[in-house]
């Protein structure tokens, strides 16, 4: 075995990296598939990284740019000098290019556009001005269009002169327009096989096809392709001019993205992706915006303990049960949570049903609330003998159940509609609210028959 081979693999690459050996590196990379190169890559230290895409041509860094995150890349591509990131962006597709301006700051990504070829530099800006979350932001500008005019052999003489430049489309269908590049028809690949050389396109193609708007929603693309079940659709504008063709993978991608995104929300991260692989402040910076706001929401909630601490200093056995109270309540309101956000995400609920969803889950709390408050309540009675002890935790968990599930069905709602992200901000005020109010119900309740606990 070759002594290289023994080590792992990006120690191999630092090593081709070091030895400045551009062609040893591209067959490396060539010989290991995308994940072990997302591997290998972060792994390096961040001179090897640039030094990295400065070896390889543009084209071969742009393979690399492909198989690491979007963020990943990011970092990668602003340590450049523009005209280097430019030649490197032109080798990647359209959507790819706008996701990863997209990551950079502004004026980053103005120096890069500036580098480009100015054709695709105005397109770079166009798909900038759209959401990321859109059509618009997700549409590929790689496509084939023809007139109506054009004769099959005039499509099959333009596919074989340009076979090179077309190998890297992704083309199952060929588009129809007119001569102000509106929309009329699509071919599929099937249709150009069996019709004369002759027969023109216009008496070949599928009139009035399927498309989106540009500003069509991730969720109605989603929606789109759970009901037909094509492998792309094109992207309009208002005057019906084709602009570009979605994928279901890119819907699919991007449904992942979010996911992650909402995932990490709910866990804290604030700002993004974060690797172990990004600079130490960067990556504190994220986990401390969030345990900053975590610290003054816990000082609310335990403002409520010292307002009745008197209380809990006559019958300390509440404070075996006030985290469980608490807990419980919680945990049954986040499960309120996660179906308001599943049904929001699916379109089978509206944020303006609030009324609708109380109702539904103020039901589900007072039966869940009931069942657990006897359970604590029995428990409370059983360890030390208070029948006063046992009505106490068990009515403020029965009663904290019905407001933590009540508020955990609208908390998304109300969020979604003052355009805020019910991921990131519903499970964190629930909490709060829920240990607030199960410390309020506990010891106020408390109060009320404190000379029999």
């Amino acid at each position: 075995m070759h002594p290289i081979e023994s080590k792992k693999l990006w120690e191999q690459l630092s090593e081709l990296i070091n030895a400045d050996e551009p062609e040893q590196i591209n067959a490396f990379l060539n010989s290991i598939n995308p994940a072990d190169t997302a591997l290998a890559v972060s792994r390096l230290n961040s001179a090897e990284q640039s030094r990295l895409l400065t070896l390889l041509r543009p084209e071969e860094a742009a393979e690399v740019i492909e198989d690491i995150s979007d963020t990943q890349a990011a970092d990668l591509i602003e340590e450049l000098p523009p005209e280097q990131a430019a030649a490197i962006l032109e080798e990647l597709d359209s959507d790819h290019i706008a996701d990863l301006l997209g990551e950079l700051d502004q004026d980053d990504a103005n120096a890069i556009i500036e580098q480009m070829d100015p054709e695709e530099a105005e397109e770079a800006r166009q798909f900038l001005t759209y959401a990321a979350d859109t059509a618009g932001g997700l549409m590929l500008s790689e496509y084939l269009d023809f007139r109506g005019d054009q004769r099959v052999q005039d499509v099959l003489d333009d596919l074989q002169e340009n076979r090179e430049d077309y190998a890297y489309y992704d083309v199952q269908y060929l588009y129809v327009t007119d001569d102000e590049n509106r929309l009329r028809g699509v071919l599929r690949m099937r249709d150009l096989l069996f019709p004369k050389r002759t027969e023109k396109l216009s008496n070949l193609m599928i009139s009035s096809p399927h498309k989106v708007s540009v500003d069509a929603s991730l969720e109605d693309l989603r929606n789109f392709f759970e009901e037909h079940a094509l492998f792309g659709v094109p992207v309009v504008n208002d005057d019906e001019k084709l602009l570009g063709i979605v994928l279901p993978e890119a819907v699919e991608e991007a449904n992942q993205k979010q996911s992650t995104q909402q995932f990490l929300g709910l866990s804290g991260i604030i700002g993004g992706e974060e690797f172990r692989s990004m600079p130490l402040l960067a990556r504190s910076g994220r986990r401390l915006s969030w345990l900053s706001l975590n610290i003054v929401l816990n000082i609310i909630a335990a403002s409520v303990i010292a307002l009745y601490q008197d209380t809990l200093s006559a019958a300390i056995a509440l404070a075996v049960f006030l985290p469980m109270v608490s807990d419980m309540s919680g945990c049954s309101g986040n499960q309120a949570v996660a179906v308001s956000m599943r049904e929001l995400s699916l379109g089978l609920v509206r944020p303006t049903e609030l009324l609708r969803v109380l109702g539904k889950e103020a039901s589900v709390g007072v039966i869940n609330g009931l069942a657990l408050g006897v359970l604590l309540g029995a428990v409370a009675y059983l360890w030390k003998g208070s029948p006063f002890l046992g009505l106490v935790v068990g009515g403020a968990l029965a009663v904290n159940t019905i407001v933590a599930v009540s508020l955990g069905g609208a908390i998304p709602l109300l969020l979604k509609r003052a355009k805020l992200d019910p991921a990131l901000v519903s499970s964190p005020l629930l909490t709060t609210v829920t240990d607030m109010c199960g410390f309020f119900f506990v010891l106020s309740f408390a109060a009320l028959v404190l000379d029999k606990l």
